[in-house]
């Protein structure tokens, strides 16, 4: 009953599909041709339209579905035309499962009108004419004689045969065929024995007594000899041949024909009968085109699979690549280099992209070539170096000598560059971002001791820290006791955003500053040491508005601090000896 009223349901839908296509609704037309009849005068004449529909409009796409649907039902219903026949044992003859025939001729006959409907529709669709298409100029034809034209061949053939009932299942054939080779053996025989009829075996028409035949068309116990039942035995000692339960017949017969392709027909034991053995060799050839279609689908799929990823990875990295690209040059605009230099960076960013490899902001500088590399140190730090007091009135050169010791360090966001009390192993000089300095000192609250953080100080782009180290580092460059020991830093830096900074390190700074010393003549040492030291000093102790006597008292004590330090400083080999 259910299945009854969807048969109604979708009759109705079509009947009201075509009454607007046949009453040529507005909303489906994509143009009218007239036609007027022939005689008399203009005002006698009388025009009639024909509907051209549009290949994408509403109406058809509705259409298609209904006709995909459709060609599914058909797929599954052509299979039962094969279960019609049904053996029946005892009287030795085959009638058909009418209540099956009916239900299957009804059904495909339903199928085979939208099919016929759908075949009318394609002589009213136009279509998008592919030779002006390809030279820019596409135009939908609409002309009812280039439509016709066009489906007749070979699209018409080809629905003209979907529209017969050709099976579509394997174990439907292998039913079909065990009813037969067993009215072959009944026929056999038949001529054989006096007073058989051979249409008798029409259970419409059954006449006499065949049960001869039991003796020797015997499926319970088969003999070869007398008749070999081949691959079709299984079916007729199942039962399913004499049984009226279609759902039984379909799914033994389903489970038969899976069983044998996916097996590529090995388990078949043919007779010597040609149609038999023809159609094992259909049900082999099959299963191997099903497998080998299955494996180049497979490698297909792989093989799309990895396009896809390829192609993923390659966007991936076109994106990652780009985000590089964007860093780098912001970077580069940051700090301002000329042309000069940014066309080198550029260029090697974009070499080591051919290469595949990746270049990233933080490995950019180090991985410069040489003399590039210590060209940008030198436009980056050198004006940062001359803001430092202690350096102030040094060689350039010796300034450019540090600037090509500068190592870049990025420092993520809220991350501890230098803890208070940790050693302080270099100057670092901020060159992009914010970033924290402060100490905490100890406090004591109703006897018990507690941490109390100070003002903090922020420093910016520009600014440096750890000027101590200097300091620490010129008064011990000739020290041997003092070369393992580093200073204690006083204060806790904190990247407040994403900081880069240039660290000058204490090691090579005390290279450079020895180097530099030793470089001098034993007669222009001391005056170099001294003028350091008083450097510091001022550094330390800057010039006070007090009386002149106070003024001069300091300024001897610096004379007297500096040629005390100038000694220590002095290298071994350099230091002046004083008489008794």
């Amino acid at each position: 009953m259910d299945f009854m009223k969807v048969v109604a349901t979708v009759s109705l839908v079509i009947r009201s599909l075509w009454s607007q296509l046949r009453n040529g609704v507005s909303n489906y037309d994509i143009e009218r041709q007239p036609h007027k009849d022939g005689g008399g005068d203009s005002a006698s004449k009388r025009t009639r339209t024909k509907t051209i529909i549009d290949p994408h409009g509403k109406f058809l796409q509705r259409w298609n579905i209904i006709f995909v649907l459709s060609c599914v039902i058909a797929i599954l219903l052509d299979p039962l035309f094969f279960y019609l026949p049904v053996i029946n044992g005892d009287r030795k003859c085959i009638e058909l499962d009418k209540r099956l025939w009916t239900r299957a001729l009804f059904l495909r006959s339903f199928n085979d009108m939208i099919y016929l409907m759908h075949i009318i529709l394609q002589f009213r669709t136009g279509f998008i004419d592919k030779k002006l298409q390809k030279l820019g100029r596409p135009a939908l034809i609409t002309d009812s004689w280039k439509i016709a034209q066009r489906y007749l061949w070979p699209y018409f053939l080809l629905d003209l045969l979907v529209i017969l009932p050709i099976p579509q299942v394997l174990g439907a054939f292998w039913y079909f065929f065990s009813t037969q080779r067993m009215t072959a053996c009944w026929h056999k025989y038949c001529e054989r024995h006096t007073g058989c009829v051979q249409s008798s075996f029409n259970c419409d028409l059954n006449e006499g007594n065949h049960t001869f035949l039991n003796n020797v068309c015997r499926i319970n116990k088969p003999d070869a000899k007398l008749f070999d039942f081949g691959i079709f035995l299984e079916a007729l000692q199942s039962g399913v041949l004499e049984s009226t339960d279609f759902p039984q017949k379909l799914f033994y017969c389903f489970w038969w024909g899976l069983q044998n392709l996916s097996s590529l027909g090995q388990n078949l034991h043919t007779s010597n009968y040609i149609w038999e053995n023809c159609f094992s060799l259909s049900v082999c050839i099959l299963g191997l085109l099903l497998f080998l279609y299955f494996l180049g689908n497979l490698q297909m799929y792989m093989q799309l699979e990895t396009s896809r990823s390829e192609e993923v990875r390659m966007k991936m990295k076109s994106k990652k690549r780009t985000k590089q690209k964007e860093q780098i040059e912001l970077w580069i605009s940051k700090h301002h280099l000329p042309s000069e230099m940014r066309k080198p960076i550029i260029d090697d960013m974009n070499q080591r992209f051919k290469e595949d490899e990746d270049v990233y902001l933080e490995s950019l500088l180090p991985n410069l070539p040489g003399e590039l590399q210590n060209n940008v140190k030198e436009h980056i730090g050198l004006k940062r170096l001359k803001t430092v007091e202690v350096l102030r009135g040094m060689e350039e050169q010796m300034l450019r000598t540090m600037c090509h010791s500068l190592k870049p360090m990025f420092h993520s966001e809220h991350s501890y560059i230098i803890r208070e009390r940790d050693p302080i192993d270099a100057i670092f000089f901020i060159t992009d971002g914010i970033a924290w300095t402060y100490t905490n000192t100890t406090s004591t609250n109703n006897g018990e001791e507690g941490t109390v953080l100070t003002q903090a100080e922020r420093l910016v782009e520009g600014e440096y820290f750890g000027e101590e180290l200097l300091e620490w580092v010129q008064k011990s460059t000739a020290s041997r006791n003092n070369r393992s020991k580093l200073p204690v830093s006083s204060r806790t830096l904190k990247a407040h955003t994403k900081v880069e900074v240039f660290a000058l390190m204490a090691q090579d700074l005390k290279q450079i500053l020895h180097s530099k010393l030793s470089s001098l003549g034993p007669e222009k040492l001391p005056s170099a040491a001294a003028s350091v030291v008083q450097r510091i000093w001022r550094c330390k102790h800057p010039k006070t508005e007090d009386s002149v006597g106070g003024s001069t008292k300091l300024q001897n004590n610096a004379v007297v601090k500096s040629k005390k330090a100038a000694s220590i400083l002095l290298p071994p080999c350099y230091r002046l000896t004083t008489n008794p």
